[in-house]
């Protein structure tokens, strides 16, 4: 079979420890990385990357932030699209501002401004949890809109209200602008999803990441045996709103190429990412990843086939779109509240275990 741990044979700790200890999953890493930067870049378009590709890779990059506040720290977050916003709106400012730096290093700042940000809004989980917590975060989505509408200097005094984002090159390579080329938009937020996905990776394996599954689990015997709730939380909120604020800034830099902060990151965008951790799976890495695909590919199949196919109305196909996102959360959380992670790994397991499955 070709899925077994028998005969996989551990020599050393670091073996042991390791990010995939299982060779099948090492080797099956190594040949996704190769079609994703050895395949794709030379057969992707502008429709596959502006329709699936880049939207997958800008919204897994803010599924795994907010699956490290929520699923990894169990800190209720409805405040993703606000975040988002920040990043968006810094990587403008710093666009405009410094348009020699490159703007790799802008997208990361944008990153580390929404995580200053993020503390100060998660500065309320110390006293609160549950539900007003999350409705603490809902209050910041709904302050920060509010903020980059009403004041002018966010979006340098434009008339009309939209921040549009200028061309800025890497290596001589387009990645922002209307001269921006497929392959570069698709590697460009490919190299950074690789980056952030391996550190979220290896936090979530080590001391921070236990330290935050502590808190979520039980947060008084988490206190009892040491750990430091102030530190613990704010890492949290910090480290979930950088990765956030990054995809924020790729989501306007790079996707978008100019945006209205009511229309792109308005509070639907907030339950957009929260869904995807719920059907992919709360604290995985791997959730993070299948609920993005499923959210990305699940509305460019149904116009392919109920409007492309069948000849619905678009706004019946919305409609029903939303019906069956809707019906996935209520059949998750009551059958499998872990998502799609769990059931790819009761699937490994059954692998292993073949041809005497339990």
């Amino acid at each position: 079979m070709f899925y077994r741990e028998a005969g996989d044979f551990k020599t050393s700790y670091a073996d042991d420890s390791q990010t995939f200890p299982i060779r099948f999953d090492r080797l099956r890493y190594y040949a996704v990385m190769a079609v994703a930067f050895g395949v794709i870049p030379f057969f992707i378009n502008d429709y596959w990357a502006n329709a699936v590709f880049v939207p997958f890779l800008i919204y897994a990059i803010a599924a795994l932030g907010l699956n490290i506040l929520t699923g990894y720290c169990g800190q209720v977050s409805l405040g993703t699209g606000g975040f988002m916003a920040v990043g968006a709106y810094a990587v403008y400012k710093l666009m405009t501002a410094f348009p020699d730096v490159s703007i790799l290093i802008h997208v990361l700042l944008a990153g580390g401004i929404t995580a200053m940000v993020g503390v100060l809004f998660g500065l309320p989980s110390l006293r609160i949890k549950g539900f007003y917590l999350a409705v603490a975060t809902l209050a910041a989505q709904f302050f920060l809109v509010w903020l980059f509408n009403k004041v002018p200097w966010f979006y340098n005094y434009s008339a009309s209200g939209q921040i549009s984002a200028p061309e800025r090159t890497i290596l001589g390579q387009a990645v922002t602008g209307a001269n921006t080329t497929a392959p570069a938009k698709y590697l460009f937020c490919l190299i950074i999803l690789v980056a952030l996905a391996w550190l979220a990776r290896n936090l979530t394996r080590g001391t921070v990441g236990r330290k935050w599954m502590a808190i979520r689990d039980m947060d008084i015997a988490a206190e009892i045996i040491g750990v430091n709730p102030l530190t613990t939380k704010l890492s949290a909120f910090a480290i979930s709103s950088f990765y956030i604020g990054v995809a924020g800034a790729l989501f306007f830099a790079v996707y978008l190429g100019a945006a209205e902060v009511g229309e792109a990151f308005g509070i639907q965008k907030s339950f957009l990412i929260l869904f995807m951790i719920i059907i992919g799976g709360l604290g995985s890495i791997f959730g993070s990843f299948a609920g993005a695909a499923f959210m990305v590919l699940m509305p460019v199949l149904l116009k392919n086939l109920l409007v492309g196919q069948l000849g619905w109305a678009t706004d019946l196909a919305a409609h029903l779109e939303l019906m069956i996102v809707g019906a996935l959360i209520v059949i998750f959380l009551i059958a499998e509240p872990h998502g799609m992670a769990q059931l790819w790994r009761l699937a490994k397991e059954k692998l292993r275990l073949w041809p005497f499955p339990h």
